[in-house]
């Protein structure tokens, strides 16, 4: 089963969080797939992974960019997994699909959205109730990531 981190957005905005996480997982020699909710969306977070540090390079790419397994970090708005990562985050109300072929999926939520926050546990409760490992993850104060469940 794949194991499934939830992660509760609250003091810092996904374009900030997003490429931090981004950077751990190319450090394991991970391979990314970024799963984004809407198309509009998906070119923003683009944009800014272009942008969120001058000191930093993310290899990242869409369809748009040529051949899929070319891109250490893939973007999309589909479900499909085409540069065999084994990681998968689902951002923007992106739907998590099928995760057999990943080791970890990070799903990550606005819970100032109630919205999102509403999807979330929906998705908490069909991914355990699908034997998946799922755990908890949630902003402090300080921007630090504290395990709840």
């Amino acid at each position: 089963m794949t194991e499934v981190l939830f992660y509760h957005l609250q003091n810092a905005p996904l374009e900030q969080v997003l490429p931090q996480l981004l950077e751990r997982s190319l450090a394991r020699d991970w391979r990314v797939v970024v799963k984004v909710g809407d198309a509009e969306r998906m070119e923003a977070l683009v944009n800014s992974l272009w942008t969120y540090r001058d000191d930093s390079f993310l290899p990242h790419g869409t369809r748009d960019d040529g051949p899929a397994e070319a891109h250490p970090i893939f973007l999309t708005v589909v479900d499909e997994n085409p540069n065999a990562a084994q990681v998968v985050f689902l951002v923007d109300g992106a739907e998590p699909g099928d995760l057999a072929g990943y080791e970890r999926c990070v799903l990550m939520f606005d819970g100032r959205n109630e919205q999102a926050l509403g999807r979330a546990r929906e998705h908490w409760k069909a991914l355990k109730g699908a034997g998946h490992d799922a755990t908890y993850w949630q902003q402090s104060d300080e921007g630090r990531w504290e395990k709840k469940a």
